[in-house]
This record gives structure tokens, sequence and C-alpha cells, in this order.
């Protein structure tokens, strides 16, 4: 970790703005994938009939948090 925060330290502004756009667009993405798995689960369970209640969902994340 310390080699990559030398490396920061000798770019300009412009280029370390740039970096920390990219790197909140890695984060948000990483941030998300779990509930777009969960959300596709879902989808399929439905699909095949197999309908949770409101109830079970909460339990669910609970369990997974």
């Amino acid at each position: 970790m310390e080699e990559v925060m030398n490396i920061i330290s000798l770019l300009d502004d412009e280029d370390k703005n740039m970096l920390s756009e990219f790197v909140k667009i890695i984060l948000k993405k990483n941030k998300y994938n779990r509930l777009r798995r969960e959300i596709e689960d879902r989808r399929t369970e439905v699909k095949k009939g197999e309908i949770l209640s409101h109830e079970d969902i909460w339990q669910d994340i609970q369990k997974n948090i």
C-alpha cells in the first residue's frame, strides 16, 4: 500500500482527481454487486413460483449482514 501512496504523490492534481473518480466508480460497482445478485436470485425464484413473503426476505437479509 505504501508503494501505491508513493506513486499517487507523484501525480498532479488533475490526475489525482481522475484517479479518485475511477476509484469511486469501482467502489460503487462492488457495493451494489451483492444487491444485484440478490435481485437476480429473487427474479429466478418468482419465475419458478417460489415467492417469498416480505418477512422471509428481511429475515434472509438480516442473516447475511
